[in-house]
């Protein structure tokens, strides 16, 4: 893997050297568009919104419109200085605090943060001191010329950052239908407790795949080979007509997978 940077995690008056490397990929299949005629691919101009013409990436500067219609300029400079007060490239742990205080919803991108030669053993140090109190660090980190909050956990030996939204970028959950009151009762509660514990059992990676990018993978092989696709027809939704009796059958069905496998 290539790092994205090379910094350094400040803890306490301890600095550590280490790279920054994306820890997930995004695997959804791509598409380009194309003119249907010739299936030649459609590129994409940059132009000026008031006279039309198009414009060369040199010339182009990053504006921040302050009111409809009327843009400041920054520099990148200016925007690497407003994106970290302590510099950039630097992990600086500000706190650290029971990861289950921190509602997942937070949670934007993951990056493996691994060590310099020289920061090896303060690296170790960090790891064994947040798996024996079962914490992670809360942190600022600043990314291509964004200041972001942050956390550090211990994930098989490797220092894990998961880059987070700030708690103001969070939309309230304010829905009008869950206002309206609706009559739950205990034995309906009961059952749907014992299809999620019929349900449970230890998460296995290896069992979870995208089925979509298969699907598409062999419908693109069997273009090339000149086959005909022939689109699978689409079950109907099942229709709910007792709730209580639906979640007896799922118990029912669920038991009966539980003890087949």
């Amino acid at each position: 893997m290539r790092s994205i940077w090379k910094g350094a995690i400040s803890f306490g008056l301890v600095t550590i050297p280490v790279g920054l490397f994306s820890a997930t990929e995004n695997r959804t299949p791509k598409f380009k568009q194309l003119r249907e005629s010739d299936g030649s691919p459609i590129k994409y101009k940059r132009v000026a919104e008031h006279d039309g013409e198009e414009v060369v990436w040199d010339d182009i500067v990053k504006g921040y419109e302050v009111e409809k219609g009327r843009y400041v300029v920054f520099t990148d400079d200016e925007l690497e200085a407003a994106a970290s007060g302590t510099g950039s490239k630097l992990v600086d742990v500000v706190q650290f605090v029971p990861e289950s205080e921190i509602d997942p919803i937070l949670y934007k991108s993951s990056y493996y943060l691994a060590p310099e030669k020289t920061g090896l053993k303060a690296y170790r140090i960090l790891l064994g001191a947040l798996s024996e109190g079962d914490l992670v660090g809360l942190c600022k980190v600043s990314i291509r010329a964004k200041e972001q909050m942050a956390t550090l956990r211990n994930k098989d030996g490797v220092l894990v950052m998961e880059t987070m939204y700030w708690p103001d970028e969070v939309r309230e959950a304010a829905f009008e239908s869950l206002e309206e009151e609706v009559e739950v009762r205990d034995d309906e509660i009961a059952m749907a407790s014992m299809l999620i514990e019929n349900m449970t059992r230890e998460f296995d990676p290896s069992e979870w795949s995208d089925q979509t990018r298969d699907r598409i993978e062999e419908m693109a092989r069997k273009k090339v080979d000149g086959e005909e696709i022939v689109a699978p027809a689409a079950p109907e939704p099942t229709k709910v007509v007792d709730l209580l009796e639906a979640l007896k059958a799922s118990v029912e069905a669920t038991k009966a997978a539980r003890e087949a496998s």
